[in-house]
């Protein structure tokens, strides 16, 4: 296999990724202000600089810094190089870097990392969208990656990654907060039973259940988090979630005196 690949962004998952395009043959040029390239990959000084000669450019480093990163990049790229951004950005931002990549001519890929890179690496699942998205795909597959193409622009890859994490990082926060508060009223292990058992017995009803759940009882349940967030107060606890919940279903409980009145 050949090709060469600029990684901007060797933190946690930028390297991994890097390691392992190295590893199965891969020409690895990288960069990153703060981090050294790890074995195997050419180190450079630049965006720019890392962008000689790559076929291919993954952006890697953090939502912030992805529109400089591609502007910096721009001056070092051959003609026909292609640019995916793998930042954790929004779906705005991805279609901001797009409009700039094709004011230059340049091929984008949105690519969304749909799981965790530790442990995966390069295998991780990778959701890729715009125009360049089966170009990338095809080489990062050919090196062993697993990355899946959905049609559609820049942005969608994103707007899917996001929505799953407002889902897996929500539910990771309320029990974050309720083992906190569990613990400080001493009955973490308790608590933690009923959440494990909850979550293995979890099939597609539970999900209908928990929505209707919320609508139908939602002034109701308004009252319990709000006893909620107040009980985790006389713990010492942030009420971050449970003040947010009791919030939720107040405005869902609004929303339904108003369509009735």
């Amino acid at each position: 296999m050949s090709g060469t690949i600029a990684v901007l962004g060797l933190g946690e998952a930028g390297s991994a990724l890097a390691r392992d395009l190295v590893a199965a043959g891969a020409v690895v040029r990288g960069y990153d202000p703060a981090v050294s390239a790890g074995e195997g990959v050419v180190a450079t000084g630049s965006e720019a600089e890392a962008a000689e000669g790559a076929d291919l450019v993954l952006s890697v480093n953090s939502a912030s810094a992805a529109v400089d990163a591609l502007e910096a990049g721009l001056a070092g790229l051959n003609p026909g190089a292609t640019w995916a951004d793998l930042n954790t950005a929004s779906p705005g931002t991805k279609r901001k870097l797009a409009g700039i990549a094709a004011e230059h001519g340049v091929p984008f890929a949105d690519i969304a990392i749909m799981a965790p890179v530790p442990g995966r690496g390069l295998r991780v699942p990778m959701l890729a969208t715009g125009v360049a998205a089966e170009t990338v795909a095809e080489m990062l597959n050919t090196f062993g990656a697993a990355v899946e193409v959905m049609a559609g622009e820049a942005g969608l890859a994103a707007e899917r990654k996001l929505l799953r994490s407002v889902f897996f990082k929500g539910m990771s926060a309320a029990v974050v907060e309720a083992l906190t508060a569990a613990r400080a009223a001493g009955c973490e292990d308790w608590l933690r039973k009923i959440i494990v058992d909850e979550l293995t017995a979890a099939t597609a009803p539970t999900v209908d259940r928990l929505v209707d759940g919320s609508i139908k009882h939602a002034v109701r349940r308004t009252s319990e988090m709000a006893a909620a967030a107040e009980m985790l107060g006389e713990l010492d606890v942030r009420a971050d979630v449970a003040s947010a919940a009791r919030d939720q279903l107040a405005h869902i409980a609004d929303t339904q005196d108003c369509q009735q009145s």
